[in-house]
């Protein structure tokens, strides 16, 4: 046992008689952890990209909210009237009429 595990520190599995499969053992393990660090990495990129989009989505939302109220208040009529009165523009006094106009297909009978 205990030679078993000073061979294994000394490196003697590397370059004894079966140190090719070995190699190739090491070389495999070496790509797998590559590949699992780059996947770890890749995935934290993106959560932390989907955390910033939604961070911006949020601000977005609440920009459309405040905007959609200052346009609603706008469009109020004791707002545009306030507006029209320092123009010196005023609403009409005399109510409006409305006006009949007779059809073409009426008047020419068919």
């Amino acid at each position: 046992m205990k030679n078993g595990i000073l061979d294994i520190l000394k490196g003697k599995f590397l370059v004894s008689g079966d140190a090719p499969k070995n190699w190739l053992f090491i070389i495999f393990a070496s790509f797998l952890a590559t590949a699992m660090i780059a996947s770890s990495h890749s995935a934290d990129t993106k959560v932390i990209q989907i955390a910033n989009l939604n961070d911006e989505v949020q601000e977005l939302r609440s920009q459309f909210v405040d905007v959609h109220k200052d346009v609603q208040r706008l469009k109020l009529e004791s707002t545009i009237k306030t507006t029209l009165e320092k123009k010196e523009l005023y609403a009409s006094e005399v109510p409006p009429k409305k006006i009949k106009v007779k059809s073409i297909n009426k008047i020419s009978g068919r």
